[in-house]
């Protein structure tokens, strides 16, 4: 599990660098106006909240997805339900969208409320083995609570957006020129902060997706099942993406791949690592001694 540890640690030096960038903002310039700066802070945890407490609902309805039975989706419901009595967990509802761009995702702020999404075109190229794969990394993003990392990570993002905007257009509260002197100080800021805060929260995102996989295969006890089933998701994506419709952007760091065609934009910019490094960690994690033991 170590890497497990790693990503773990990741995380949280990430959110203290997501921090120390919001702090930064209200030490320079906002120091004199509290105020102004809870004012930003409610606004976003509001927002964030909304958002962390309806996710099923809205990832669900962004993709149309609908309700299935066990008797229309029997392989799913068998192997949802192996995972979560291995896990321990309650059963999650169970949804299809009707997209033959092949993907799936699980949301809901916790256990009880969770959801979990197969697109009708990743149970078309899938095997059974390959999607308890996929299946099991998704319920690992509902057990680590990721739902809720990424809530948080938007809201500390958004709220540093939110005051670099307030910089930019109004300029800093208080007696920010008479402090600091150098306007062009604060407009670079007020640029480059949240360019940081939106770099820094994709870097959570794929760091959550390295330890799904690592806690989804572990749960399975079967890494090569995911790491097959990458290989056709990176290639499935590509020739079914989905379109990069604003709804579908918003839900994109819920699914398993990246849905949109690939691009030349940065990896810095991804929400999701290399396919090709999270096939490689899942060889090597297949590869260790003893194999892999149950969750």
């Amino acid at each position: 599990m170590g890497h497990r540890h790693f990503n773990g640690l990741k995380t949280a030096l990430l959110f203290g660098v997501l921090w120390a960038v919001l702090l930064a903002i209200w030490a320079l310039f906002f120091r004199n106006s509290v105020g102004m700066l809870w004012f930003f802070v409610f606004l976003g945890l509001a927002s964030t909240a909304y958002g962390y407490w309806n996710s099923d609902k809205i990832a669900i309805r962004s993709m149309q997805a609908y309700p299935v039975t066990e008797q229309e989706q029997p392989v799913m419901y068998r192997v949802v339900r192996e995972l979560s009595a291995r896990a321990n967990q309650p059963m999650p509802k169970l949804y299809v969208s009707p997209t033959q761009a092949p993907n799936a995702f699980a949301t809901g702020r916790n256990p009880q409320k969770a959801a979990v999404c197969c697109t009708e075109g990743i149970l078309q190229i899938l095997d059974e083995r390959e999607l308890r794969g996929v299946l099991g990394h998704e319920l690992m993003h509902v057990y680590n609570r990721d739902i809720l990392t990424s809530s948080i990570a938007a809201a500390v993002a958004g709220v540093i957006t939110s005051l670099a905007q307030f910089l930019l257009f109004f300029g800093g509260g208080g007696d920010r020129r008479d402090n600091n002197g150098n306007a062009l100080a604060a407009i670079a800021l007020a640029i480059l902060a949240p360019l940081a805060a939106t770099v820094i929260q994709l870097a959570i995102s794929r760091t959550r997706e390295y330890d799904a996989d690592e806690d989804g295969a572990t749960l399975t006890g079967d890494p090569m099942a995911l790491a097959s089933a990458l290989r056709k998701l990176e290639s499935g994506t590509q020739a079914a993406p989905l379109p990069a419709d604003q709804k579908l952007v918003d839900v994109s760091h819920l699914m398993i791949a990246n849905p949109f065609k690939a691009g030349a934009v940065s990896k810095l910019f991804s929400t999701h690592p290399p396919m090709a490094d999270r096939i490689q960690r899942l060889e090597a994690m297949a590869g260790q001694q003893g194999g892999i033991t149950y969750y």
